[in-house]
């Protein structure tokens, strides 16, 4: 075989073998904190910030600590890697996206949904006629 040839077929294996794990690195399952725990790997936790239990940024480290509740109402301390996400205090519902380790859930990404300024709008414009 000719170089170029072998050299073709090495890059579109490398290529192959990258997209594979850049493709499985992308595929994050929802879970509860309790497989969340049990598997190790990164996933998504659906669930709701508990408002009664502190919620702080701390600054020297760069990380937002908060509680959270998920959907099987199962409690975990969230560390967020930065800053406090836009709107988290009108949300509705929370998604963190990590993985649990040494007793907490540590988050790469936290994401709200926070309510619509548009829901009940058709209820109040079907009772009004319009």
């Amino acid at each position: 075989m000719k170089k170029t040839t072998i050299f073709g077929i090495v890059t579109i294996v490398v290529f192959l073998v990258v997209g594979f794990f850049a493709f499985s690195e992308s595929k994050i399952e929802y879970s509860d904190f309790q497989k969340a725990s049990e598997n190790h790997k990164t996933c998504q936790v659906k669930g709701n910030w508990i408002k009664d239990k502190e919620a702080k940024f701390d600054a020297t480290t760069n990380q937002f600590v908060f509680y959270m509740k998920d959907e099987n109402n199962s409690e975990m301390k969230v560390v967020l890697d930065g800053a406090r996400p836009n709107n988290f205090e009108m949300a509705e519902s929370v998604v963190a996206k990590g993985k649990v380790k040494d007793g907490y859930f540590h988050a790469k990404e936290v994401l709200t949904k926070c309510p619509s300024k548009y829901e009940g709008k058709g209820e109040n414009l079907k009772q009004s006629g319009i």
